[in-house]
């Protein structure tokens, strides 16, 4: 199973990015898991609408590595900080510009889940927000991907994670983070045998 996790912060080694690492490596030790790539926002270019091309021909760099590791993914990660109670704007300039004809294939047999970052007690909002955002999305391009209905809000990220994305904090950290991947993982599982 190929794995990508986005971490959606266009800050240079975020908390969202911190927890992003922590991520993978908890992903990478699951057998289920073949391949887990992480996409960070820290060079954000995907133009707001008026503001710019964006052509399925014509990517930047950081665009179509974005674009050609969601295509081979079975299992997405989107990863949030939370901004104002609400997901960031980059991430919802991205699904305004791949809510097209030209990037449908993205919505083509997936699996996508959300997380909230937060430096506090918050997590919550940003995460159905962004799934709330993509039902409208997949729904627009009548399209075939599972939003998982399972969120995982990442309180207090800083206390528990240290800055080499290392565990340091308090044990029910760590063990909804492991929850929110042993879901994530039949359900995809699951997703996978039912196309079959």
């Amino acid at each position: 199973m190929n794995i990508l996790i986005v971490s959606a912060s266009p800050r240079q080694n975020s908390l969202t990015f911190r927890f992003s690492q922590y991520f993978q490596k908890v992903l990478q030790a699951r057998p289920e898991a073949s391949q887990v790539k992480v996409v960070d926002f820290d060079v954000f270019d995907i133009p707001a609408i008026g503001k710019g091309n964006f052509k399925r021909d014509a990517l930047s760099p950081f665009q179509d590595k974005l674009i050609s590791e969601w295509e081979q993914a079975d299992l997405i990660f989107l990863c949030s900080p939370e901004y104002n109670w609400t997901a960031n704007a980059e991430l919802l300039i991205l699904f305004d510009r791949i809510g097209s004809s030209d990037f449908r294939h993205l919505f083509h047999d997936k699996v996508i889940a959300s997380v909230g970052v937060s430096s506090g007690r918050g997590g919550r909002q940003p995460a159905l927000d962004i799934n709330k955002v993509l039902s409208k999305v997949i729904s627009f391009l009548d399209e075939f991907t599972i939003i998982s209905p399972k969120i995982l809000e990442v309180h207090e990220a800083s206390k528990n994670l240290n800055e080499q994305s290392e565990f340091i904090g308090h044990p029910a950290f760590e063990a909804a983070v492991r929850n929110f991947v042993d879901y994530s993982l039949l359900l995809n599982q699951r997703w996978i045998q039912g196309r079959n």
